[in-house]
């Protein structure tokens, strides 16, 4: 396992490894969450759970994407990935992710129909001072001197 900030190649197609996981920070902070407060946690441990997260990061996507490959498409979304998690035997994952993604969309879409809903009152306001100079210069160029 050792220091593998370092590693710059290898079987990976040279990716750095600090590329490939998760800040050792993070991956601590998530582990102190489970643990009791007078826990400790060793490098060793940090490192190994980062690096089984970077495995099953891509054990997951690369599941999605080969889905997403016999489908002909390019892009990997949520439900690909709670398709994956469902496959692989993650249930207990994949329908709390589902939940979550359905809450998400929901929230998204409201936002978005807010901003639309703003934007669209943006320019009614906008809309009769725009009126009123238009009929201003029409007014002033048209005047019979």
């Amino acid at each position: 396992m050792g220091d593998h900030y370092n590693n710059t190649g290898g079987d990976d197609g040279g990716i750095k490894d600090q590329d490939r996981f998760l800040p050792i920070a993070n991956v601590g902070r998530i582990m102190k969450q489970g643990l009791p407060k007078n826990a400790k946690i060793s490098k060793e441990a940090k490192e190994t759970m980062q690096e089984c997260a970077s495995e099953f990061i891509s054990f997951v996507t690369g599941e999605a994407s080969e889905k997403c490959r016999k489908e002909r498409r390019k892009t990997v979304n949520g439900d690909d990935i709670c398709w994956a998690l469902g496959t692989l035997g993650f249930d207990d994952y994949a329908e709390p992710l589902k939940r979550y993604l359905h809450r998400y969309r929901e929230l998204e879409g409201d936002r978005a129909t807010q901003e639309k809903i703003s934007n669209t009152e943006e320019k009614d306001e906008e809309l009769p001072s725009h009126r009123n100079n238009q009929f201003r210069n029409q007014a002033e160029t048209s005047r019979p001197f």
